[in-house]
């Protein structure tokens, strides 16, 4: 008995020592380097960044610098505040204190306009001991084409062998310049210490094994043990971004939102209930942070509407390199601890990567266990072969719930024994092409100068300069990608079109965008979008509108007047003139024309066309018989509306935003959502309008888009004001103002109140958390709202407004309460218990499948005239949720 109580507790400090083994791993040395800087600095994750000048042992021909206005916007002064100029080859070297460890490489540059550099100019060669991770590489393009402000380079490199890391870099081809803004060099423990990765197309199995991995004898893997790697993408695939301070291990990794990539159905996301726990078990927890497995995306709890569709993520990367996707699982969601209770496929550009994955089986009969699984696949150097597309379907009819889930997804070039991880610039479109010459010869090129060749390389240069800052606030550039797949493969038949965002590192996707007021003083509107729109000549606008007669007005915004007219003899259009003298005008003309002439949804308004000619701008819209939402709440005398009309205009204008979020397959972020944007037509379907402010949402290397503020006061982002950083929850917030606005019947601000009262989100606010939100509802509406049904849509409304934007809803949460709101006012004792009724329709309710189902049946994308019924009332569309089961 002694000597099984010794073997016990042998293995027992065998454990312990091997999670410690594990600890010992993650523990690694930090290396933050400011390049230009003579002080360094910390940053807003808390990371303390020094010189470089103790680590730069060639760089006589180097300058250090300082942007001319550093964008308050940046995620943090440092690095970006300091730069460092190469006019031939340098190099720094990195000490290294565990040769044993990988290294977590990162590289950051900010292209902006710096004195006496012209950045338009720079092409970059760098490497990093015997591999070349950048060749010829144009931080300016690249920053153009994936519409950002800053870069940020990210590589895991294997073990080396000596004690210090040289990174070389130097001005490429014929280019003068070189610059960098910061380098990280973090060690790593082994990320892929487990088994191969699994090469998608070569997976054969037929059923799962009691591993729940598949049949791994007809597996073929593939050793990635001495591979040099390079991150693509990073995303917490139904989460929220998770910060660098918020990582686990201390490796300082940001996991970005996976919105952006979702192609077609996108699912619901769904976080775990507080009250769980997530065990890491056998993973160690550098892996990933826990807020990586503690929400997921999964197709819902429908089976009969998820056999009929993929969970879809679309990737844009370099050609001619072989690819890790790793996926992370954790099943939270199914109650069953049984094997075959949710089993699904894995997809890799159309091949298999692999069949019946089985989570249960996976996690041996436990729940919340964090899992990853790699694979690799090889994409060809083919024309419009640059794309990644990443599956999940569910597995045979054999399960207990036909779905799929994934809670994140990380992405990595691998150089397969080659040399280079090197990938080629993006492709501009020609119109940006045509931009960026104009710019550059209305700026003096710019290099070093004689006096700046005098200077050590600790010189600061300063002063003013001339020139036009680089074109990153351009209109959103667009890709048009056909997307031609197999269903024998991905569960379909039919090829589908879309567009998709240039988000990653595309180079060979083609864009469109609308870049500014050209000096003939005509506006450059893309010949794509100009394809999709009619064009209108001057005469046939003064002939609709009887040469702009005052009595045809019937609004009047920030960009001009809005006149009804008719075009064709009967039919009735809305057409809005730019003010001559509004210089906001151009922008908003352009906007307007880009963004909506790719659109077509039901709940967004219709541009049928546009004039340009003689100076006048002009945009031709479908008529709107009813006015603004506005009107019909407390501004002119209108129908006032009930509140079943309030609430399906409410979830019509949520649709349509949702759409704009998700659906449009690029994030837009509408900019000025408030009751005179929400348009009603003839049937009282409500249609969001007014485009001129929209802006496309962040990517992949941003949590947010930075831009100078705009939109109204009284719907306008606390945060983003602060910040000026705009994501799409700053949508939601003017929408929460929306919400109050149509349960209350005021405006969004009235100065004539007492100071308490002014604003209205302040003031329901206050009014909600007190309780006696009833006291200030529209009074036509007292008596007439189902008490759940009130509760439901005021607490929807009071999360809009949070004053941070992460705990904030997204506009699919908000569109599913809204609907639920609905179902409560119509049906409080109808198909649902009462007990059900009165559940809060939260995601992390395990119980509240069936409103899952509901959710996604309503959860239309769908274009313009689709679901439009023969009288046009929006309560047809919106009767499905009646019925839990959905369609």
């Amino acid at each position: 008995m002694l000597t099984k109580t010794r073997i016990l507790l042998l293995f027992i400090c065998l454990s312990l020592f091997s999670r410690s083994l594990h600890a010992a791993v993650g523990d690694h040395t930090s290396l933050f380097i400011a390049c230009g800087s003579e002080n360094g600095g910390t940053d807003e994750d808390a990371r303390n960044w020094e010189s470089d000048a103790k680590y730069l042992i060639s760089g006589d021909k180097s300058v250090m610098t300082q942007p001319q206005s550093p964008d308050p916007s940046v995620p943090s002064v440092v690095p970006y505040v300091n730069a460092r100029f190469f006019q031939s080859e340098s190099s720094y070297n990195l000490p290294i204190t565990n040769r044993s460890a990988h290294i977590l490489l990162r590289l950051h540059f900010y292209p902006t306009s710096y004195s006496n550099f012209n950045v338009s100019n720079s092409y970059i060669s760098l490497s990093a001991g015997k591999v070349t991770l950048l060749n010829n590489f144009s931080t300016y393009i690249t920053a153009q084409a994936w519409s950002q402000n800053y870069i940020i380079k990210e590589y895991i490199l294997y073990p080396v062998d000596s004690p210090t890391l040289e990174i070389k870099i130097s001005p490429a081809g014929n280019s003068s310049l070189a610059f960098i803004n910061g380098i990280e060099m973090i060690s790593s423990p082994d990320l892929f210490y487990g088994p191969d990765p699994v090469m998608a197309g070569f997976s054969t199995n037929e059923e799962p094994n009691s591993s729940g991995g598949g049949d791994v004898v007809s597996q073929q893997t593939i050793s990635i043990r001495e591979n040099n790697m390079e991150l693509m993408f990073r995303v917490n695939v139904g989460g929220q971004f998770i910060p660098p301070k918020n990582d686990s291990g201390g490796l300082m990794r940001s996991w970005y939102e996976d919105t952006p990539y979702v192609y077609g159905g996108s699912g619901v996301g769904i976080a775990m209930s507080t009250n769980m726990t997530i065990p890491y078990a056998d993973l160690p927890p550098y892996i990933a942070p826990l807020a990586v497995y503690d929400s997921c995306r999964s197709m819902g709890f429908e089976s009969n509407i998820n056999k009929n569709y993929n969970l879809t993520w679309v990737f844009s990367v370099d050609a001619n390199f072989s690819y890790l996707v790793r996926f992370h699982w954790c099943d939270f969601i199914v109650d069953s601890t049984k094997i075959n209770s949710l089993v699904f496929n894995v997809y890799i550009n159309g091949q298999i990567a692999e069949t019946g994955v089985d989570l249960v089986a996976m996690q041996h009969g436990e729940k919340a266990i964090p899992l990853v699984k790699d694979y690799v696949t090889h994409v060809e150097d083919k024309e419009g072969d640059d794309l990644l597309l990443i599956a999940v379907h569910p597995s045979g009819d054999n399960a207990d719930l036909a779905n799929a889930i994934v809670n994140g997804l990380e992405i990595f070039k691998i150089n397969g024994g080659h040399t280079s991880l090197a990938g080629q610039n993006p492709t501009l479109s020609d119109l940006m092409m045509k931009y960026q010459e104009e710019h550059s010869k209305e700026e003096a090129p710019r290099g070093f100068t004689d006096q700046d060749k005098s200077h050590s390389h600790t010189a600061i240069i300063s002063g003013a300069a001339g020139g036009v800052a680089a074109a990153f606030g351009l209109a959103a550039v667009l890709v048009f990608v056909a997307l031609k797949r197999k269903r024998k493969s991905l569960g379909g038949e039919s090829g589908t079109t879309s567009w998709l965002p240039i988000y990653g590192n595309s180079h060979s996707s083609s864009s469109k965008s609308a870049s500014g007021r050209s000096r003939n003083g005509s506006t450059t509107i893309s010949s794509d979008a100009a394809s999709n729109c009619r064009y209108f000549s001057l005469a046939e606008i003064k002939q609709a509108t009887k040469n702009f007669d005052e009595s045809y007005v019937i609004g009047v915004g920030g960009f001009g007047k809005v006149y009804k007219g008719v075009i064709d003899g009967d039919t009735k259009v809305a057409i809005k003139r730019s003010n001559p003298s509004s210089e906001q005008g151009v922008n908003e003309f352009q906007t307007e024309i880009e963004m909506l002439s790719k659109l077509r949804h039901r709940h967004l308004v219709s541009l049928i066309g546009f004039c340009e000619e003689n100076n006048e701008m002009v945009l031709v819209y479908d008529h709107m018989a009813h006015g603004t939402l506005r009107e019909h709440l407390y501004k002119g005398n209108k129908t006032i509306l009930s509140w079943k009309q309030r609430l399906e205009i409410c979830i019509g204008s949520a649709r349509g935003l949702h759409y704009l979020h998700t659906g449009a397959k690029y994030t837009i972020i509408h900019r000025d959502v408030k009751s005179t944007n929400i348009l009603l037509n003839d049937k009282w379907v409500a249609k969001v309008s007014d485009f001129g402010l929209s802006k496309t949402g962040p990517n992949m290397n941003q949590g947010h888009v930075s831009t100078v503020v705009k939109g109204s006061f009284g719907y306008l982002d606390p945060e983003y004001f602060r910040r000026q950083q705009l994501t799409e929850k700053s949508d939601v917030y003017s929408y929460g103002v929306v919400l109050f606005e149509v349960l209350c019947a005021r405006p969004a601000l009235n100065s004539n109140l007492p100071k308490e009262q002014v604003s209205l989100a302040d003031w329901a606010l206050a009014c909600q958390r007190k309780g006696n939100l009833e006291d200030i509802i529209d009074p036509h509406l007292k008596g007439k709202i189902n008490p759940e049904c009130l509760k439901k849509f005021a607490e929807t409304a009071e999360k809009c407004l949070a004053d941070n934007g992460i705990n904030r809803p997204s506009m699919g949460d908000v569109l599913w309460n809204l609907e639920y709101a609905l179902q409560l006012q119509e049906n409080p004792d109808g198909v649902l218990s009462t007990s059900e009724a009165t559940k809060q329709v939260d995601h992390d309710n395990a119980d509240q499948h069936s409103l899952i189902a509901m959710h996604r049946s309503t959860l239309s994308l769908e274009s313009e005239n689709e679901n439009e019924n023969a009288d046009g009332k929006t309560v047809d569309v919106f009767s499905q949720i009646v019925s839990p089961t959905g369609r």
